[in-house]
């Protein structure tokens, strides 16, 4: 009891903390983690068992971590999964190595002289673009040169840059709920199930392409009219920066597509190759550090790891969680209020999902929930994959409602503001509410559909 009662006090204090922001996430994490090992795994349960277990070092030794021969139930969900962070940084260093020759500007400047620099198309076209880059890079890169292309082609092309970043971080956040590697909560289901790339482009891709149809239309019809509005200025195109004058270096922008195209493909084929995410993350770094190895080290530096330690602390915290059984009362929670019916059960994950991902860090919420939909599956005989999928689209969906609810639309805002572009708290939640809602309620309804 004494054990489930600090369990529970240090995972409330360490959401509390995150929230509001007074010390930065990663410290949050690490020393409530401390605190977890001390009060819950000593004082409260006196159990160095529970301290290996959730430190979970011994699954980097075994071969099923690098390498899969056959079919696997995925890393286990108990303490860090050290899968999920490998996999991570080396994405990390790979997109690093990307943004350093240039590869995003220039992508942006091809596909807005496709369009020869027309408003409208340019709308759209971005707002497709953010979708597919997040499918496969972490969605705060992908907004942070989105939101400074679109930034610099307002200034050139004379129209209001707020209506189209607000469309790429949602279409970022969509994309990023289409594939395993899309979103961070998405890695973290897919290494602790044993799901892989191809399970979640043919489940949650599918949901991510429908809504996708309707969130172009819904943001079309709500801003047409203030992109339209400074549109009809003359601009003088000789003026606008080349897509080839965007390239740093040339060699090593051939290095780095090939370097991605290659991550793609191992990404898409790894339940074929047997390769798991972490040997394709390590792979992918090990790699672009030495085809850059003259800017290795500055490439090592520019990698967040901050986010990495607050993924360790993170892990351990749930870990006590999960180590005290609170997670299975929790579990049963859900389950009596659904009274064990399941279309009760999705909605319940779905919505609660959504709202708390809204307000709340999405990347503890989906860790703590994935032992919860693991008790539910096994107590009422519910598939599990099916709530696996509900769980990721509520979480990646749900932070697109706030300010708040995702990095990328922190990231989004703060890149507009320091170019005289306020987006206010108001303003975002009344445009971006409604798309998340109607996503939210056509993965509902596409669930209800294909998989009962």
């Amino acid at each position: 009891m004494l054990a489930q009662v600090f369990a529970v006090s240090i995972f409330i204090a360490m959401f509390v903390f995150i929230v509001t922001e007074i010390v930065e996430r990663h410290i949050v994490s690490l020393v409530c983690a401390l605190l977890t090992i001390v009060l819950v795994f000593g004082v409260g349960m006196h159990s160095m068992a529970a301290v290996i277990e959730t430190m979970n070092l011994k699954s980097i030794l075994n071969v099923e971590f690098w390498y899969l021969s056959g079919k696997s139930g995925g890393s286990s969900s108990a303490g860090i999964n050290w899968e999920t962070i490998l996999f991570i940084f080396g994405m990390m260093v790979m997109v690093e190595g990307m943004a350093r020759v240039g590869f995003f500007r220039w992508l942006c400047m091809s596909i807005a002289r496709l369009v020869k620099y027309q408003v409208i198309p340019l709308f759209i076209t971005f707002m497709v673009l953010s979708t597919v880059l997040a499918m496969f890079i972490d969605s705060i890169t992908v907004i942070l040169f989105l939101a400074a292309v679109t930034i610099e082609l307002s200034q050139l092309l004379k129209f209001n840059p707020i209506p189209m970043i607000l469309s790429e971080i949602f279409c970022a956040n969509l994309g990023g709920s289409a594939t395993m590697c899309g979103d961070p909560p998405n890695i973290i289901i897919g290494t602790s199930l044993g799901y892989s790339f191809t399970d979640f482009v043919t489940n949650t891709g599918l949901m991510a392409a429908v809504s996708l149809a309707a969130v172009l239309v819904y943001f079309y019809l709500i801003f047409r009219r203030e992109l339209k509005a400074g549109a009809g200025e003359a601009v003088d195109y000789s003026s606008l920066p080349s897509p080839e004058s965007t390239i740093t270096d040339k060699k090593g922008f051939v290095i780095s597509c090939i370097i991605f195209a290659a991550a793609v493909v191992l990404l898409v084929t790894h339940a074929q190759t047997g390769l798991t995410v972490s040997t394709i993350g390590l792979a992918v770094a090990v790699v672009t550090l030495v085809t850059s190895w003259k800017h290795a080290a500055m490439l090592m530096r520019k990698v967040d790891y901050k986010t990495l330690l607050f993924f360790i602390g993170l892990f351990v915290v749930i870990g006590g969680l999960e180590q005290t059984g609170i997670l299975e009362i929790m579990a049963a929670f859900i389950g009596t209020i659904s009274g064990g019916n399941v279309m009760v059960m999705i909605a319940i994950i779905i919505w609660l999902s959504a709202v708390a991902s809204a307000f709340v860090d999405n990347i503890p919420f989906a860790t703590t929930m994935i032992p919860i939909i693991k008790s539910l599956s096994a107590t009422y005989g519910v598939d599990l994959s099916m709530l696996a999928w509900t769980l990721a689209m509520g979480t990646d969906i749900g932070g697109s409602a706030t300010p708040i609810g995702a990095s990328a639309n922190v990231v989004g805002i703060a890149t507009a503001a320091r170019e005289g572009h306020v987006i206010k708290w108001g303003h975002y939640c009344r445009k971006m509410m409604p798309a998340t809602v109607m996503v939210v309620l056509i993965s509902m309804l596409i669930i209800y559909v294909r998989y009962l």
